[in-house]
């Protein structure tokens, strides 16, 4: 017994317990993970989104010099 770490820590209530324990632990660091996953796949077809509308504006603003540039904020930012 001696040589179970869990068995000499004091307040064990034994190695259920820990296991109980340990199992939830990782359950919730499961959960965590995918919250984590579907929020940075939300994310990237976020900067997708807005990356394809500046390309599209891109696309209307003029090359020929001395052709003013349109502001895309309107002056709101």
């Amino acid at each position: 017994a001696a040589a179970d770490p869990v068995s000499v820590l004091p307040g064990s209530l034994g190695r259920g317990s820990w296991c109980n324990e340990h199992d939830t632990i990782h359950k919730r660091l499961d959960i965590i993970e995918e919250k984590v996953i579907k929020t940075v796949e939300h994310l990237e077809s976020e900067v997708k989104s807005l990356l394809n509308i500046i390309s599209e504006t891109t696309l209307n603003i003029p090359t020929t010099p001395g052709t003013p540039f349109i502001d895309i904020f309107d002056g709101k930012y």
